[in-house]
């Protein structure tokens, strides 16, 4: 699938039939003014992420070569995620929390990938990117509580930048 200004993105996976966004931006590209991610999804899920356990049955939506170097498993498994720590909660705690918003029903990381290939939805981007921007506080609690570049200090709280796109590594 070539992924430009304008393709049709059609979504049939388990959790989305028939779901169909256009892209409106080039991909890693014209993010909102203040929104600055550390890594691209492609990075995200080669560092580790989500145990494993994301885009199982979505990754016709996204590109390859995001694939080919991702750490993922069939079963959640910690040992996967960069910092080797458990780091999700099952996703019907996200909706209980509130925490699926819009036509993303996996969450925050759906949303930035769909983002990042370059689907925009304004009232939708502005939640996503104020709920990434409130997450800097855990970069301001590693900072304020670990030596510099301290990586088994917090995992948790770095793993879970990790998962926000915040650099972790510092």
């Amino acid at each position: 699938m070539s992924y430009k200004i304008g393709t049709k993105v059609l979504v049939n996976d388990r959790m989305q039939r028939g779901y169909a966004y256009v892209l409106d931006a080039p991909a890693g590209k014209r993010f909102a003014d203040g929104f600055s991610p550390a890594f691209s999804p492609k990075k995200m899920l080669e560092l580790g992420v989500f145990e494993g356990k994301y885009c199982n049955d979505c990754r016709d939506e996204f590109p390859n070569d995001w694939f080919k170097k991702a750490k993922l498993s069939d079963v959640a498994d910690p040992s996967l995620n960069f910092f080797k720590i458990k780091s999700r909660l099952p996703l019907q705690e996200w909706r209980r929390k509130g925490w699926i918003v819009g036509p993303d029903p996996r969450g925050w990381f759906q949303w930035y990938c769909r983002y990042y290939l370059g689907r925009r939805i304004p009232e939708i981007d502005d939640i996503q990117i104020k709920r990434w921007r409130a997450f800097a506080r855990h970069r301001g609690q590693i900072l304020a509580h670990c030596q510099a570049m301290d990586l088994s200090c917090r995992p948790r709280q770095r793993q879970a930048l990790l998962q926000w796109s915040w650099d972790p590594f510092i």
